[in-house]
Formats: C-alpha cells, sequence, structure tokens
C-alpha cells in the first residue's frame, strides 16, 4: 500500500456549540487511512490537553505521530469556524500556535524520502520556522501534492507560486483556481482553459479543481476527468475538501482509473458534508451504498 507523509497543521475547529479535531493535514492523514495506506503526519502541538488530544485521537486513528513534536512555548492551535446559512466555513486562525513552529529533524526527513507522496498546504507557510521546514522537505520528497488552503492573510503570491512549481499535484477549489490563474496573467474565463494554463505554467501534469456541491474537474496526464457531484442536504463543508484529497490520492498512488478515483473522492467528500465536523467517522459499506442506492 501507498505510503503517505502529510505536514502542516493540527489544530482544534472551534464551533459556536462545540470543538472538534481538524487541520487540513490531518483530514487528508485520518482519511488516506480508511484505504489502509501507511499514513504519517508531520506537525507540532502544544504541551497541553488540546495537544496531547489530538495525539491520542491520531494514534486510535492508526496515523504514526512520531514526527509530531510536542512543544512548551506555543499551544496548541485553535480556529474560530463561522458558518453560514449553507454550512459553508469562515476561518480565524489563531497566531502564533504550536503548528507554525515545526523544526526540521533528521526523522522527518526521512519520513518524506521513504514516502510514495509528501502532502501539504498552503496555510503553513505563513511563519517562517514552518515554511523552512517545508522547504527542505519538499527537495527530497519522490511525488509533491499542494493543498491550496488560500485563508487571508496567511499567505503570499510568491511563496505559492514557487510550492506550485515544485508540485507533482496540485489541489485548488474553483475559487481558488481563479485567484491563481489571476496571479500568473491567465488571460483565460473557463475553468478548464485556466487548469490547463496553471498546468502548463508550472510544468504541473496532475491538478485537481473542486466545485463544491458541483463536483470536480482532474486533470492527469493532459486529460480530463469530470465527477458532477453528489445531491446531499450539506451540514457543515469543513474537511470536505481535505477527505476528498485524501481518498484521490489514497486511488491514484495505487494505480486506479482516474474517473472511478474522481467519482469515489467525489462521494467521500459529500458524505463528509452531510455530516457534522472534518472527520466523521465513515466506512467502504456507507461510500458504496452512497454511490449505488438500491
Amino acid at each position: 500500500m501507498p505510503n503517505i507523509v502529510c505536514f502542516g497543521e493540527v489544530l482544534w475547529d472551534v464551533f459556536p456549540h462545540d470543538k472538534k479535531i481538524g487541520g487540513a493535514p490531518l483530514n487528508v492523514a485520518v482519511r488516506s487511512k480508511l484505504f489502509g495506506n501507511e499514513v504519517s503526519i508531520i506537525s507540532a502541538v502544544g504541551n497541553d490537553k488540546l495537544g496531547i488530544s489530538i495525539l491520542d485521537y491520531l494514534k486510535e486513528n492508526k496515523v504514526n505521530t512520531d514526527c509530531v513534536q510536542l512543544l512548551d512555548k506555543y499551544k496548541t492551535g485553535e480556529v474560530k469556524v463561522t458558518l453560514n446559512s449553507k454550512g459553508s466555513a469562515s476561518y480565524s486562525i489563531e497566531y502564533p500556535s504550536a503548528w507554525d513552529k515545526i523544526s526540521i529533524t533528521e526523522l522527518s526527513k526521512n519520513k518524506v524520502k521513504k514516502a510514495d507522496a509528501l502532502v501539504f498546504g498552503s496555510l503553513i507557510t505563513r511563519d517562517n520556522v514552518s515554511k523552512e521546514t517545508l522547504f527542505e522537505l519538499v527537495k527530497l520528497a519522490k511525488y509533491k501534492v499542494f493543498d491550496l488552503n488560500l485563508r487571508p492573510p496567511h499567505f503570499k503570491k510568491d511563496i505559492l507560486i514557487h510550492l506550485m512549481e515544485q508540485s507533482d499535484f496540485i489541489k485548488l477549489n474553483d475559487e481558488e483556481l481563479y485567484q491563481v490563474s489571476n496571479f500568473l496573467g491567465s488571460k483565460f474565463n473557463s475553468l478548464e482553459q485556466n487548469l490547463k494554463f496553471i498546468a502548463k505554467k508550472t510544468n504541473t501534469k496532475h491538478l485537481c479543481v473542486t466545485k463544491g456541491s458541483f463536483g470536480a474537474v482532474l486533470l492527469y496526464n493532459e486529460k480530463l476527468y469530470y465527477n458532477s457531484g453528489y445531491k446531499i442536504k450539506v451540514d457543515d463543508t469543513v474537511g470536505a475538501g481535505d477527505s476528498f484529497l485524501g481518498s484521490l490520492i489514497s486511488q491514484l498512488l495505487s494505480k486506479e482509473n482516474p474517473q472511478k478515483a474522481i467519482n469515489l473522492a467525489c462521494a467521500v467528500g459529500a458524505l463528509v458534508a452531510q455530516n457534522k465536523g472534518a472527520n466523521p467517522e465513515l466506512s467502504f459499506e456507507d461510500i458504496d451504498s452512497f454511490m449505488n442506492p438500491q
């Protein structure tokens, strides 16, 4: 089975009435584990109750935590999540948090060297310590998966472009696609044209854009694959894109047909969106009965 390493933020999503463990790399890691992959995470938590709870949660989900650093000087990250009437989320992200201060170690370098893929996002680059660690690890990775999470003001255009140029796979949502196309000087208007424009401009053969309830488009080795989405009642969208990515990468690394891979990934993302929080428990039976109702 594929060996996947996720790098970046682990934190608590604080909703109006409760809090749940999250962070895009953690969500990708937990969902990737469902498919039987060997999964590790490189991050940092505070030496506090919230941090210990995250470590326990990762271990319960069989995600390797050898490279999660326990820091005394910084507390475990929290994000205030606000949901609109349609369940779409906006975020207020505490700074600095422990995950802003992930230092480079020989252990993490060796983990990345042995992995089939390194998954990371853009939020982790807001602080120089974690950013420099990421830049070092990217140099060592065989297959680099960049999940843009554009959370203003926590990103810089030049860093985004640098990481896209280093990556083998880029995942964006439709809003981010047009933002990035604009950064890169695109004159195109259609989603497909801009997807191909970014691929050419960054020399990336594998890109995927998610379109919320309207599914996703995958550009894989110069061929386009589509899924038009699944009809659901959204509870909240937190983590849906992360579960989508964890599922998609798991399938593609296992050499699954790209069309089957994007169909399954869209189904998993939809199932997460119709449940509360980023990481509802799902089984293969849940996914199959959702995709193929009797």
